[in-house]
């Protein structure tokens, strides 16, 4: 049990190891639950937080003003910064939540048995769900959103850089749950953002299914060697763009700075641009503006940096290290590689990926079913950006984190990838001879 200081210098007692057994209790009370209170609970929850827009506005600007204090990159901030916007975009996603087919009680596939027992295999909720995450508010919304429907308990643990804010938005959460009659621990939050703790929780096997960071590569190597329970650890995003001879040049560029610049502090944004000799010259000078008027910093090989020539007085250029390639930047960084062949290309993603999100720019249909049938990876894009590999963008409603391992789950985890299965066999008095 651990005793803290809240921002507001109110005293809390943490008791983690209590929080996970009222997850278990609560978990067996979500499977006595309907589709609809579960729905329910998930519209109520997209009305208030338009609603309460200006509290938790003000709960953002605290953690921002505490953290910019005491010295946050900006890269960082930007990452837990909350806006009118951001706010509509996670009311609409968990709106898109509610709006999905209930899962719980799917049947996966049916049969009849030689004996004439009938044999369904039918989706389950998992049971509790742990999450460890840094800087990013809306996660606490999503992976609400996504354990309610799919029939989970979560504990959510924050950063401290946003505490306030997600405690904000986790009481909103509770609020909603009980509103519906679901249990109101259901969803918890972790009011302390001391360390201790997270050593407890990567302990409790006992009442955790699964473990879920969400944050820096630090982070998810301890949880990967010292969480009990099954957890998710990849996601770390290292992303590519392979521009080949064959591509549109100007659909190339386009493709290209929106990867980068669109938003430079999330996993699935560019960090490094692979670009074929015969059309180096014309895509870096295309894209030299661009990047220049965004803030962007090129790290460029040899060949790239003769080939800006003057482009270097404007835009910022230094030349690349071999610690330049390999690297997630979550800043307005790109690393700048000249290659002679898609073959080239390929070697340098398995050398230097991660397995997150690697993109092709091409018009050959033989280069671009090489790159999407070898590049191992959770997604690989023909023509379009990085910033796609995301679980709203293809259709699950939000994420609870986009994995790279390849068990159990890949790419952006919906509500499918936060369950399990059990087979139900009706027989009529069988007996096995």
């Amino acid at each position: 049990m651990v005793t803290v200081e809240k921002p507001t210098s109110t005293a809390v007692t943490v008791d983690i190891r209590a929080m996970g057994l009222a997850a278990r209790v609560a978990a067996e009370e979500l499977g006595r639950c309907t589709a609809e209170q579960r729905d329910t609970a998930l519209r109520a929850l997209a009305a208030v937080l338009d609603v309460e827009s200006d509290r938790i506005l003000a709960a953002n600007e605290a953690d921002l003003a505490a953290a910019r204090a005491d010295g946050m990159d900006e890269h960082v901030a930007e990452r837990m910064m909350l806006n009118a916007d951001r706010i509509a975009d996670m009311a609409s996603a968990v709106s898109n939540i509610a709006d999905l087919d209930d899962p719980v009680g799917e049947v996966l596939e049916e049969r009849q048995a030689y004996n004439g027992m009938q044999i369904r295999r039918v989706r389950v909720p998992l049971g509790v769900i742990g999450v460890i995450y840094e800087s990013r508010p809306n996660v606490t919304i999503d992976i609400a959103a996504l354990c309610l429907k799919a029939g989970n308990a979560v504990i959510l643990r924050g950063g401290k850089e946003a505490i306030r804010t997600n405690s904000a938005l986790a009481s909103l959460v509770r609020e909603s749950v009980v509103a519906a009659g679901m249990p109101n621990d259901a969803v918890q939050f972790v009011e302390t953002t001391d360390r201790v703790l997270v050593g407890e929780i990567l302990e409790m096997d006992d009442s955790i299914d699964l473990l879920i960071p969400r944050g820096s590569s630090e982070l998810v190597h301890m949880v990967a060697e010292k969480a009990k329970m099954p957890a998710v650890t990849g996601g770390i995003g290292v992303c590519h763009a392979y521009v080949d001879a064959s591509a549109d040049v100007g659909k190339a560029i386009d493709v290209v700075f929106n990867a980068k610049a669109q938003r430079h502090t999330v996993c699935n944004a560019l960090d490094t641009l692979l670009v074929h000799e015969s059309v180096a010259g014309t895509v870096l000078n295309g894209l030299s503006g661009p990047l220049s008027a965004a803030g962007v910093e090129v790290r460029a090989d040899n060949r790239a940096w003769a080939l800006l020539g003057p482009k270097r007085r404007t835009l910022q250029v230094k030349r690349a290290s071999e610690d330049d390639f390999g690297t997630e930047f979550l800043a307005l960084i790109l690393s700048v590689k000249v290659v002679r062949s898609l073959d080239e290309a390929l070697e340098h993603i398995r050398r230097y990926g991660s397995g997150h999100s690697e993109a092709v720019i091409a018009e050959n249909t033989e280069v671009l079913e090489r790159f999407l049938n070898e590049v191992d990876a959770s997604a690989v894009f023909a023509n379009a950006s990085t910033r796609f590999n995301d679980g709203g963008e293809f259709g699950l409603g939000a994420e609870v984190a986009i994995s790279t391992n390849k068990l159990h789950a890949r790419g952006p985890m919906g509500i499918r990838e936060i369950m399990s299965y059990k087979w139900v066999v009706t027989g009529d008095g069988h007996i096995r001879t």
